[in-house]
C-alpha cells in the first residue's frame, strides 16, 4: 500500500511538474530573452547605452509628468469611440494576389497596425509584422484586432526580409516571427532583439543586429538603423534593455522609409538629408495623446516627419487596428485627411489594398462607412 500511495504521490508530482513547464512556457517564453556573452558586450559597447539602459538622443519622458491619475481616469471613464461600430472593410487577398512581384519595382500592402508587406526592386519586406489576434502575451488577454489580417499568413509566400522596430508586444509578435522564420526570412533587429529571436528557436544565421545609423545587406537591399524617439521593453525588469529605430531600405532604384514608434525630434532631418529622398515613407499617425507626447507623433507630426526626411508618398500606419490610446479609432486618418492634405502625397488604404506609390489617387474615406 504505502509503495502504491508513494508511486501515486510520484505520479501526481511529475503531472503537476509538466503541467507547471507548460504553463510557464506558454506565458514566460513570449517575454524573449535577455542579451548575455558577446550580444551583451556589444550593447554595453554601444554609445546609446547609458547606466545599464538605452538612451534617446534627446531628453524624453514616457509619460508626462503629473499624468498617471488622469490617464487612469481616461481609461476607465473616457467617452471617445476606440473600437469601430462597424465591420471595416477589408481587401481580401489570396497567395495569387501577392504572389508576383511589383512590376514597377515598388508595391506595398498595409495588413494592419504597422505591418506592411511590401516588394521593393525584387525583394520581398515585411515590417514589424503580427499576424495574431491579440498583441499580447497571452492568447486570451489584451488588445483584439478590429479586423482579421487580409491575407492568410500561410499564403504570403517567401518573405525575404524582416525588418523590427522595437520589441513592444503589437511591434514584435512571438508566433509570427516563427512562422516566418521557418520560411527562411532573414530579421533585421535593433541591438539586443536578437536575444528574443533566439529564444523563440530562430537561427543566429538569419538575424542582423544593428546599431543606430548601422547597416547591413541582403541581395539587392540595404538595410539601415536609424535614431528614433521612444523605448522599450516586454516584461517588468526589462525596460530599455533593447534598442528601438526607424530603417531606410533602400534598393538599387528605390527607397522605403519605415519610422516605427516614435515621437518628433531634429534628428529625422538629419536623416533625410543623408539617405533620402524616399519614394514611400511608412509612418505611425495613431495610439498618440498629451500624456505620452515625446514617444508617440501624432498625425499632425507624421506629415512633418514625412516632409523632414524628404519623403514622396506616405503611407500611414500604426491606426485602425488595436485599441491602444484615448480618442476615437478614426480620428487619426481624419486629423491626417485634415493636416496633409494640402502639403503631402499620401495614401489611406484599406487594410489588403495594394499600394503602388507610382500611381496615386484621391483618399477615399473609407472609415466614415
Amino acid at each position: 500500500m504505502r509503495k502504491r500511495r508513494g508511486l501515486l504521490v510520484s505520479l501526481v508530482i511529475a503531472v503537476a511538474g509538466v503541467g507547471a513547464a507548460w504553463i510557464g512556457s506558454k506565458f514566460w517564453k513570449p517575454l524573449g530573452g535577455r542579451a548575455t556573452g558577446p550580444r551583451l558586450d556589444r550593447i554595453r559597447a554601444s554609445p546609446h547605452w547609458n547606466e545599464g539602459k538605452f538612451r534617446n538622443l534627446i531628453r524624453t519622458n514616457k509619460l508626462a509628468p503629473g499624468s498617471f491619475w488622469r490617464m487612469i481616469y481616461k481609461q476607465f471613464a473616457g467617452h471617445e469611440i476606440r473600437n469601430p461600430l462597424a465591420p471595416i472593410p477589408i481587401n481580401r487577398l489570396t497567395a495569387r494576389d501577392v504572389g508576383a512581384r511589383a512590376s514597377a519595382g515598388l508595391r506595398a500592402i498595409w495588413i494592419g497596425h504597422a505591418t506592411v508587406l511590401a516588394d521593393i526592386d525584387g525583394m520581398r519586406v515585411v515590417t514589424d509584422p503580427i499576424w495574431s489576434e491579440r498583441c499580447s502575451p497571452l492568447e486570451s488577454v489584451g488588445p483584439k484586432r478590429f479586423f482579421s489580417p487580409p491575407i492568410d499568413l500561410s499564403e504570403v509566400g517567401k518573405v525575404d526580409a524582416v525588418v523590427i522596430s522595437h520589441d513592444h508586444y503589437d511591434h514584435l509578435d512571438m508566433h509570427t516571427i516563427q512562422t516566418l522564420s521557418r520560411r527562411g526570412a532573414v530579421f533585421f533587429v535593433p541591438l539586443g532583439i536578437g536575444a528574443h529571436l533566439e529564444r523563440w528557436d530562430v537561427p543566429p544565421s538569419q538575424i542582423r543586429e544593428l546599431d543606430w545609423n548601422e547597416r547591413a545587406q541582403l541581395g539587392p537591399l540595404t538595410f539601415v538603423a536609424l535614431p528614433a524617439r521612444h523605448y522599450s521593453g516586454r516584461g517588468v525588469t526589462d525596460s530599455d534593455a533593447t534598442l528601438w529605430a526607424s530603417w531606410a531600405i533602400i534598393g538599387p532604384s528605390h527607397r522605403i522609409y519605415f519610422s516605427g514608434d516614435t515621437g518628433f525630434f531634429d534628428g529625422l532631418r538629419d536623416i533625410g538629408a543623408s539617405l533620402g529622398p524616399f519614394d514611400l515613407t511608412l509612418i505611425k499617425i495613431g495610439a498618440y495623446a498629451k500624456e505620452w507626447a515625446d514617444i508617440h507623433i501624432d498625425p499632425e507630426e507624421a506629415v512633418a516627419v514625412h516632409e523632414a526626411v524628404r519623403g514622396k508618398v506616405m503611407l500611414p500606419i500604426h491606426w485602425g487596428t488595436f485599441n491602444l490610446a484615448y480618442h476615437d479609432w478614426f480620428e487619426p486618418a481624419e486629423r491626417l485627411v485634415k493636416a496633409g492634405s494640402r502639403r503631402i502625397t499620401f495614401v489611406v488604404p484599406r487594410p489588403g489594398e495594394i499600394v503602388d506609390p507610382a500611381h496615386v489617387g484621391e483618399v477615399e474615406r473609407w472609415w466614415q462607412q
